[in-house]
């Protein structure tokens, strides 16, 4: 599946432009705070209009002239930089929250290693455990390509690590199109299939 992406956004004082086309694996939109990278996540979600341009994804168009596909039509999974999880719910909840008729939820606690956190609540777990449940909730909607805002920040080397293998397991195992978000040069390099450099 193939992201192309031709946006133009102006934010304030700040242009967000990206042109790109990447094929199958992960893309990550690599650069400094403050270049628009989490725009462009925001854009191809529909949370975002660009002013011009185009979003083609798996070869649908999802915005060019005279098309802006609704949000709920997307089919992307988004991991946010913030796990965003339902504090008055457990972590069960929170996965099959949106979860599509006939996904295995069993698979992917398995892979994601949180079989042993569905009856616990959000306030409990570690960061690096709500980012894997926020990943999970997104993969359990079904969604035709998933994107991921900075997933590795604020956690120690340990929870990152975890992630990181559970993101690697998206990626070569499911083989989810990927477009990743991130400010960090290793990051980058282990997950990309392909990097993206976006500059002031």
């Amino acid at each position: 599946m193939s992201f192309e992406i031709t946006v133009a956004k102006r934010l304030g004082e700040i242009d967000v432009a990206l042109e790109m086309v990447a094929g199958d694996g992960a893309t990550v939109l690599f650069g400094p705070s403050g270049v628009g990278k989490t725009s462009v996540l925001n854009m191809v979600a529909g949370l975002l209009r660009p002013d011009r341009g185009r979003i083609v994804v798996g070869g649908e168009m999802l915005f060019g002239t005279g098309v802006d596909v609704p949000i709920e039509r997307r089919r992307a999974g988004y991991v946010f930089q913030e796990a965003r999880l339902f504090p008055h719910q457990c972590v069960r909840a929170n996965l099959t929250y949106g979860a599509a008729a006939g996904v295995d939820v069993t698979t992917v606690t398995g892979f994601l290693g949180i079989d042993d956190l569905l009856d616990r609540w959000p306030r409990s777990l570690s960061g690096g455990e709500a980012r894997r449940v926020a990943i999970g909730r997104a993969l359990l909607s079904d969604p035709a390509f998933l994107l991921l805002d900075e997933p590795l920040s604020s956690l120690d080397r340990a929870r990152r690590e975890e992630v990181m293998r559970g993101i690697e397991h998206i990626r070569d195992v499911l083989t989810l199109p990927i477009l990743m978000v991130t400010h960090d040069p290793e990051e980058a390099e282990r997950i990309g299939t392909r990097i993206v450099t976006m500059a002031r």
